[in-house]
């Protein structure tokens, strides 16, 4: 019996974003969160003020979307050796982020809800008091907004030894590493500030033109624009956990560069999201002339999204192979 050295064939397959930094200012985000979410429904009953109260309560499903996002470091951080997953936890940040904006799609629909029900049913709305609540939250979800900012950083949690027969021959940085979870907190801070910034115009308008009816007006207008977000952070999120495939041309040139000899045809392939960022492919190929899966690995090692491959190499003898 031979006996081989493994590890010269093997690889990690930790492809989690671990990103401490993002936890803890979520953290700090979500203690702050929380605070205003409590002053905000509180002023917002007791003034009457409906663009205040929308924007507590809005608050009050952003404080829970932090705390999916915290969850979500948690546990890639936890689970980030752990072996019972195929390709890590790598997935966990995606969906906490897709979690957030099904969140945020809430958020929306309740807003939607108290504005057309205080347009039934209009309340006086004491200006002074409301203003001053509405700017205290603002100022919150400025300084949330900027513990959070840096969402698009290139902080990544997975580290690739390169040895023999390995597919990792690109460098990592010449991507970006977006944190989805982390993207999701970011948005969710700033729906919060457009609703404080709707807040303060709709007080403002009604205290010195009286403009009452703005009060429920940007109720909607808030609602509206916060769809468009989680919408989008839906599209984002839902392909990786779906598996879809990447992207048709990128396909087809994977599929070109395997066969650029004219001998070699590409029977089978399939590419899909591992992570936010990483992809892994599986090709199987069909020749007169097979060579070792290293040379057609090396065929693609420009291919930078491609972080994990299997290559199947069968030979065609005789009638198997039909020109074309």
């Amino acid at each position: 019996m031979h006996e081989h050295q493994l590890s010269n064939w093997q690889h990690p397959h930790n492809f989690a974003r671990i990103n401490r930094r993002g936890e803890r200012r979520t953290k700090w985000v979500l203690l702050l969160t929380f605070a205003t979410m409590l002053v905000e429904i509180v002023a917002g009953m007791q003034f009457h003020s409906m663009a205040l109260l929308a924007d507590g309560w809005h608050m009050a499903t952003h404080v829970v979307a932090f705390m999916i996002a915290i969850f979500a470091y948690r546990y890639s951080r936890i689970h980030e050796g752990d072996q019972t997953f195929a390709f890590s936890p790598a997935k966990a940040g995606v969906l906490g982020g897709f979690a957030s904006s099904i969140a945020l799609a809430m958020v929306a629909l309740v807003m939607i809800a108290d504005s057309v029900e205080r347009l039934l049913m209009p309340e006086l709305i004491r200006f002074d008091e409301a203003i001053l609540v509405a700017q205290v939250g603002l100022l919150i979800n400025l300084l949330s907004a900027l513990l959070l900012g840096d969402h698009h950083d290139h902080h990544h949690g997975h580290n690739h030894h390169h040895g023999h027969d390995h597919d990792h021959d690109h460098d990592e940085h010449d991507r970006p590493h977006h944190d989805h979870n982390l993207r999701a907190a970011y948005l969710h801070v700033m729906a919060d500030a457009l609703t404080s910034v709707l807040a303060i115009i709709a007080l403002v308008a009604g205290k010195y033109y009286g403009w009452v009816w703005l009060d429920t007006v940007m109720g909607f207008v808030g609602a509206t624009v916060i769809l468009i977000w989680a919408f989008g952070l839906i599209k984002e999120t839902s392909p990786v956990l779906l598996d879809l495939s990447i992207d048709g041309q990128y396909l087809q040139a994977i599929q070109a560069a395997l066969e650029q000899d004219g001998e070699c045809r590409v029977s089978d392939l399939h590419v899909w999201p591992i992570s936010a960022n990483h992809y892994a492919a599986i090709v199987v190929l069909v020749t007169q002339q097979p060579k070792s899966p290293s040379y057609y690995k090396t065929l693609l090692a420009n291919f930078a999204q491609l972080d994990h491959i299997t290559v199947e190499v069968n030979r065609c003898n005789g009638q198997d192979c039909v020109a074309e």
